[in-house]
């Protein structure tokens, strides 16, 4: 759990069915073993929740739950394109936690691919910048 102690973070990366979710279930199960803070969603999820906040006036709390907790899953980024505000809300997600929270992101893409999903390169290439920064990288092979 050092990682998290030193608000790095670990990228799983691989093709669908090579066990990228059970391994960041493991990580944050060994964090909250550890009396650690933290929060599992997928992005799709976590993004829909932060919109629906929006609406309803309730933004700076539903962002404070993917800010707050020493560990932050995020679980299947690229399985589904991110509209706009989805890559938007992202983004702010991943610049509040920056240096100050870890995270585990599990994506079926490349990371030359997440410009796509995320609809705009420049903004992938900010989100990438960030998380790489002290991050790890792990490619998850195996049979699906």
């Amino acid at each position: 759990m050092r990682f998290i102690h030193n608000a790095e973070n670990v990228i799983l990366l691989g093709p669908p069915g090579v066990g990228k979710t059970h391994l960041a279930i493991a990580l944050g199960l060994e964090a909250a073993k550890a009396e650690l803070s933290v929060y599992f969603s997928t992005v799709f999820d976590a993004m829909n929740r932060l919109k629906k906040a929006e609406q309803r006036g309730t933004f700076d709390i539903a962002m404070r739950s993917l800010v707050q907790p020493r560990l932050l899953v995020l679980d299947e980024i690229g399985y589904l394109p991110m509209d706009r505000e989805s890559a938007h809300l992202f983004f702010r997600v991943v610049s509040e936690r920056y240096e100050k929270g870890s995270m585990v992101l599990t994506s079926n893409k490349t990371f030359s691919e997440w410009g796509e999903v995320m609809g705009d390169p420049v903004m992938a290439s900010a989100v990438l910048d960030r998380i790489l920064h002290h991050g790890t990288v792990i490619h998850v092979k195996g049979e699906t």
